[in-house]
């Protein structure tokens, strides 16, 4: 009974830790990529809610926050990038926008 109980606990704790907020750089891109292909084929939509990864599956659903509003919100990733050191994501222009992100700056991204 113990090692059942030690298991659940150990599943839990797993599963809260993997939708805890992580903080990451990020910036965002707009409409100088308007209508180019994305990695996962798709056209860029700058007003899009979408983001760049550089190794999330396309599809994942993440919950992305702006610390300096309080706002969030819900992106899809379908895009390879960003390629600058230090950065982990790249919002299209409509998410940024959503958040009131202005420039490169810390964020909190999640799993839907």
């Amino acid at each position: 009974m113990t090692r059942l109980f030690t298991a659940c606990l150990s599943l839990l704790a797993f599963a809260t830790a993997a939708q805890a907020d992580q903080r990451v750089t990020a910036t965002w891109y707009g409409n100088e990529l308007r209508g180019h292909r994305t990695a996962s084929g798709v056209p860029f939509n700058p007003n899009g809610l979408t983001a760049a990864h550089k190794s999330l599956p396309f599809g994942t659903c993440l919950v992305v926050g702006n610390p300096r509003t309080g706002k969030t919100v819900r992106v899809t990733v379908n895009d390879r990038g960003p390629f600058t050191k230090g950065v982990t994501l790249d919002l299209a222009h409509g998410a940024a926008r959503a958040i009131g992100m202005k420039s490169t700056q810390a964020v909190t991204m999640r799993h839907c």
